[in-house]
């Protein structure tokens, strides 16, 4: 096969259509998307259901990212572009033209932040949670911590879900297992792996979403772990600069799963911002 036409195959597959992704909704009013992050699914955000459920008007929309949960692989070669696509078209098929707003977890935040780029008047806010910001070698990241170890628990698990665990959880304990075992480890256990380190290598290269667009004057927060060894927390603080009206929070006692670690401040965080959300601005 010749470079040539390998092109134009990896063309024509991208062309192809696409089946839609899996998602699941709640509720009905204004559309809420809430993506997940790099090789998990939409069960990581489903914590985060009780600020949604305690008010009304709101249409969440949980998806999976393609590759990812139970949603189909991208038909063409795996780069940020294409999972931008994919998730524009989602939006095309699930929100069409009405006003939105979106949730984003880790890779998902980044996915968010696109959406601004692209939909930008579309879009009321965002609530970005543990974003990644600049690549994996660039960030500027607190030391790995711990902050509890249960060494009978961990030596019980699965060699892989050890591993698993113990390489993200700062709380290594019954309670930290529980909520990974429940949310995070599902999406880690269903995701394409070749996808996956395809889309890690893609977005290395990729130029921020802001560097399309000026600033988004919609209501934004901006959510990070002061013990989140994985995106850290300073480098989000450039952020602000493109969202004026962002409120951004840095959590103790948390790490990159900030809304598992420290949920009742998550939730006091994103219940505020949807109650902003709900006021009719000016």
């Amino acid at each position: 096969m010749t470079e040539e036409t390998g092109s134009s195959e990896a063309t024509e597959a991208a062309r192809r259509p696409q089946r839609p992704l899996h998602h699941v909704e709640f509720g009905s009013g204004t559309p809420v998307l809430l993506l997940p992050g790099h090789t998990v699914d939409h069960r990581l955000l489903l914590p985060l259901e009780p600020v949604f459920a305690a008010r009304r008007g709101w249409r969440r929309i949980y998806a999976d990212l393609p590759g990812s949960g139970r949603s189909p692989r991208l038909t063409g070669p795996v780069t940020a572009e294409a999972m931008d696509e994919a998730v524009l078209r989602f939006v095309d098929e699930a929100v069409g033209d009405e006003p939105f707003a979106v949730v984003g977890i880790s890779y998902g935040g980044r996915l968010a932040r696109r959406l601004i780029a692209e939909r930008g008047p579309q879009v009321r806010g965002t609530a970005l949670i543990a974003p990644p910001v600049r690549p994996g070698g660039e960030r500027v990241l607190p030391e790995r911590q711990v902050l509890t170890r249960d060494e009978a628990l961990l030596a019980a698990l699965e060699p892989a879900d050890r591993e698993a665990f113990a390489g993200i959880a700062l709380y290594q304990d019954d309670a930290g297992w529980s909520a990974f075992r429940d949310h995070v480890l599902p999406g880690i256990r269903a995701h394409h792996r070749e996808d996956a380190a395809a889309l890690l290598t893609a977005y290395r290269s990729e130029e921020p979403p802001e560097s399309r667009t000026g600033t988004h004057d919609g209501r934004h927060l901006l959510v990070t772990g002061r013990q989140d060894h994985l995106v850290g927390w300073r480098d989000q603080v450039e952020l602000l600069e493109h969202y004026p009206r962002a409120t951004y929070a840095v959590v103790d006692g948390a790490g990159h799963h900030v809304h598992l670690d420290q949920p009742d401040a998550v939730h006091g965080l994103l219940g505020n911002w949807l109650d902003t959300l709900a006021v009719p601005q000016a």
